[in-house]
């Protein structure tokens, strides 16, 4: 007999193999007898946005009166002065800090005080090898490579509710990250218009996902039908009876059509369909800037313009929601202070984040960034790390979602928090 714990193995559910047409009707019929009031009580939300590649968090908020950074960025350093060049100048936020200006949907959040912005945040493992900075990042343990489970699925176990729906944690992806791996329920749906299941995990767990829904229904126990089916195609049903490819977005929203503008678009329908999710997760790529960066335009320039108006229309689209969501992205490390010989910028170490709700303490660039001489440097090359991850992660999980153990959420961590949610 398979186990509930087997079934749903690893996280439970990645939503992305076999096609919403194939759900045979007994399925649907074992809970078509559930109310049809929502299931889940409002709940409040984090969603988290990777920025895989490492961004250059020195050109995105940049310390502009720096002298050492501009002497080490002699075609990419930007200044806030109006009329200097033909470039479009940084957006001064504080008289030391400027937003890029491809990053000017930030602005209004940021004046209003919805916005917050860590500089100098990152791991205290100073490796620059983009696989293992984001296998840190995400399982919460920036010094044990063994562990597990990632800190988002701790975090769905930590929020204690009794409901029980596979879409507690959902990540907008092909297949489940790093971030959500563990024993608590989540899944990955790459597309909601398309939505599809397999099951994830160890040897009984693929066998599972090659036979038929029949099959799997044979081979469960009443009990297991009763829980884990019940709740999952509950949720399925849940989709099956909303038009996900004519979403229209509310107040004249149009989401860019990049990658992450539809994945915040499909969470946003998730909010609205209160399947019960609390954490959702989405990525962007592309920050691996290496060569060309560009200044005001260029490839950085599409880059951050397209992660700060795809969570300005999420942010827009969620107007009656706001109260209840907060936005955090991520980075596994920054840029090298100095350029390259090729326009770019190598692996470095600091970079920034952007916290995005009404409970942030916003309108602020909170952390640490000394001059940028080469003796404040990371090894003599880097902005130095003054923040760690968990810190600011940690935060943003207790104030926001009530998570208050941070021993489970962040092992071997007691690091103090640098008040960037309201207390």
């Amino acid at each position: 007999m398979i186990s509930r714990r087997g079934f749903i193995k690893g996280g439970g559910l990645a939503l992305f193999g076999i096609g919403l047409g194939g759900i045979p009707g007994f399925v649907v019929d074992a809970v078509a007898n559930t109310v049809n009031s929502p299931l889940y009580k409002k709940r409040k939300i984090l969603v988290c946005i990777f920025q895989r590649g490492a961004m250059d968090g020195l050109m995105a908020v940049t310390p502009f009166t720096d002298d050492f950074l501009k002497a080490a960025r002699p075609s990419l350093f930007m200044t806030a002065a109006k009329g200097a060049s033909n470039e479009k100048p940084l957006i001064d936020l504080d008289g030391k800090f400027g937003l890029h200006p491809a990053m000017a949907a930030f602005e209004p959040m940021f004046r209003e005080k919805r916005l917050s912005i860590v500089h100098g945040i990152g791991s205290p493992n100073n490796t620059r090898s983009h696989f293992d900075a984001q296998d840190f990042m995400e399982s919460g343990t920036p010094f044990k490579k063994g562990t597990t489970s990632g800190w988002l699925n701790r975090a769905v176990g930590l929020l204690g509710h009794e409901a029980t729906t596979p879409f507690r944690g959902v990540s907008l992806t092909s297949s489940l990250p790093r971030s959500f791996y563990g024993e608590n329920p989540a899944v990955a749906i790459k597309n909601l218009a398309d939505f599809n299941i397999q099951l994830r995990g160890n040897a009984a767990g693929a066998k599972m996902a090659s036979k038929s829904f029949e099959d799997l229904y044979d081979q469960t126990s009443s009990d297991l039908l009763k829980n884990t089916g019940k709740e999952s195609f509950e949720a399925i049903k849940m989709l099956q009876k909303t038009d996900v490819k004519n979403y229209k977005p509310e107040n004249n929203v149009v989401y860019p059509t990049s990658a992450l503008g539809n994945s915040l678009k499909q969470i946003a329908q998730l909010i609205k369909m209160d399947v019960g999710m609390e954490i959702a997760f989405a990525e962007s790529g592309g920050w691996d800037t290496h060569f060309n960066q560009g200044k005001d335009t260029g490839v950085f320039a599409r880059n951050v313009n397209d992660l700060s108006t795809c969570m300005m229309a999420f942010w827009n689209d969620l107007a009656k929601y706001q109260d209840e969501v907060t936005v955090m992205t991520m980075t596994e490390f920054g840029r090298t202070v100095a350029q390259n010989g090729t326009g770019g910028t190598d692996h470095g170490r600091g970079s920034c984040n952007f916290i995005l709700g009404n409970s942030v303490n916003g309108g602020l660039v909170h952390g640490l960034v000394n001059p940028l001489a080469k003796e404040n440097l990371e090894d003599g090359r880097d902005l130095a790390v003054t923040t760690d991850f968990r810190s600011v992660f940690s935060e943003v999980a207790d104030v926001h979602l009530g998570i208050a153990n941070d021993k489970v959420l962040f092992p071997d961590f007691d690091g103090k928090k640098i008040g960037v949610m309201k207390s």
